[in-house]
């Protein structure tokens, strides 16, 4: 990459970023555009401004991109009721999408030839943000310094950033206990002692819920209103997509919901446990499969099922922007139209309990689903040529001698 003259790279202003910063001016001899995201991380985001400055820096991108995110990435993931191996909402796959293409973005907008991550050669975010690039700019050049350079410890990037004064807050030799990733959707964290499958995660590392243990002794009761598969308020009050993660967030912390402790498996082919808090996730997912309980037709309902664990793979792996990913979402924001209503939720240590639904495209008819009398509506008679027509092909097998197994 002798010819790169100009790099964006994705910048956090904390340890690594700030190295690779520096190392890529020193190594490729390049100007570097620093883009920093605000996706809801809960962390102040302009200190990196003053930073990227301070290393000689001239343009510099800080982007607010709660909005985006939360529209148009989280809201359809969920219109799917993703699940990763049954367990992981994705919060950190689906935020790489949109930072990749945000680099992108400023790459075309500042003439760059490179981006630059700071994702390591053992995870699953250089394959996200990499596929991403080159879905979007084929011919984008990507350096990925953690897969060229020798720094390949907290030590030694922090006695790099001593030795080219590099503007970063040292808190002695102490090893910080756990990796973290923090959006809107969740915060995760790695490391430390979960790298013992065996030692139960530590309470103070949870940051946005209380234990189900501590949570109040009362119950919660929130409603959501659908519209098209999405939210779109909370007790009767309109919010943004944004708003309402932040909010179901807060108060599903309240309420101990949303904490998770997993081994997955990693597209480079590692197993990797980690923790996840996802309290607002953790309430629209199960909110979601309430109102389309009762607003999907069935068939369609368990087709969705059937594709989802393909769609959320597609999301994990880096496939956001893939033709297979984009042409399941025409389906699945299609089977949304239908998908209004309200969804009424009680909230207790740590659970989220459905208690009402209701919506004037409900499917849910009780003149037929009544165990009651139901004048006519269901002729019970018919059930019987039914079952036998579903049986037949046993009873041929069966008359004719046929073993089970």
């Amino acid at each position: 990459m002798a010819d790169v003259k100009k790099v964006v790279l994705a910048y956090s202003g904390g340890l690594d970023t700030s190295v690779i910063l520096k190392w890529l001016q020193d190594t490729y001899n390049c100007e570097v555009v620093t883009f920093t995201a605000d996706l809801g991380q809960g962390e102040e985001v302009e200190p990196a401004r003053a930073k990227a400055k301070a290393m000689g820096v001239k343009e510099i991108y800080i982007d607010d991109l709660r909005e985006e995110f939360v529209r148009d990435f989280v809201y359809p993931m969920f219109r799917a009721n993703t699940v990763y191996e049954g367990e992981y909402l994705l919060g950190t796959s689906i935020a790489r999408p949109l930072i990749a293409k945000r680099l992108i973005e400023i790459a075309n907008e500042t003439g760059a030839d490179a981006i630059s991550h700071g994702a390591t050669g053992k995870g699953n975010d250089q394959v996200r943000f990499e596929l991403g690039a080159y879905a979007l700019k084929p011919g984008v050049k990507v350096i990925a310094p953690w897969r060229e350079w020798d720094l390949l410890s907290r030590e030694k990037l922090m006695d790099y950033a001593e030795k080219h004064q590099i503007p970063i807050e040292r808190h002695g030799k102490k090893k910080s206990p756990y990796s973290m990733d923090a959006n809107l959707l969740h915060i995760s964290y790695e490391g430390g002692v979960l790298e013992d499958t065996w030692t139960e995660h530590e309470e103070d590392m949870w940051k946005w819920t209380v234990s189900p243990e501590a949570a109040p002794d009362a119950p919660t009761y929130i409603e959501l209103t659908y519209r098209k598969g999405d939210i779109v308020a909370i007790d009767g009050k309109d919010l943004t997509p944004a708003q309402v993660l932040a909010e179901l967030n807060r108060i599903g912390g309240e309420n101990g919901i949303g904490r998770l402790d997993i081994v997955e498996n990693r597209y480079v082919g590692m197993k990797s446990r980690g923790c996840y808090e996802t309290p607002g996730g953790t309430i629209m997912l199960k909110a979601h499969r309430a109102i389309e309980s009762i607003t999907l037709d069935r068939e369609v309902a368990h087709l969705k099922d059937e594709l989802m664990p393909k769609y959320a793979s597609l999301i994990y792996t880096g496939y956001w922007w893939s033709p297979e990913r984009l042409m399941l979402q025409q389906m699945i924001d299609a089977s949304q139209t239908n998908v209004n209503g309200v969804v009424r939720l009680k909230l207790y240590k740590g659970n989220v309990i459905v208690v009402g639904r209701k919506s004037d495209d409900s499917l849910f008819d009780a003149n037929i689903a009544t165990f009651e009398d139901d004048a006519g509506a269901y002729d019970q008679a018919d059930a019987a040529g039914f079952i036998k027509l579903n049986a037949l092909r046993m009873r041929i097998a069966a008359g004719k001698g046929r073993k089970l197994f």
